[in-house]
């Protein structure tokens, strides 16, 4: 098998755990590999979340759309 991790749990996390663990008969481990199948089919092919228009249009300033300095009184 692969990675061993460890993690620790709120409260909440451990009451789920416990019921998911009686519910499904499953391992902890089994529980852990389960939710990250099913976290990785709900962010499959999603690209990350970017700025409408960056990179547009050149300014010449390199950082205009990321950097909030440059938006500094905007709109004053």
């Amino acid at each position: 098998m692969g990675s061993v991790i460890q993690a620790r749990l709120d409260e909440e996390c451990q009451r789920l755990m416990r019921r998911l663990l009686k519910q499904t008969g499953w391992t902890p481990s089994q529980v852990v590999r389960e939710g990250l199948r099913l976290l990785a089919s709900c962010h499959v092919g999603k690209t990350p979340r970017k700025i409408l228009g960056q990179g547009k249009f050149s300014s010449g300033i390199g950082d205009l759309a990321s950097n909030k300095a440059h938006m500094r009184d905007f709109g004053k």
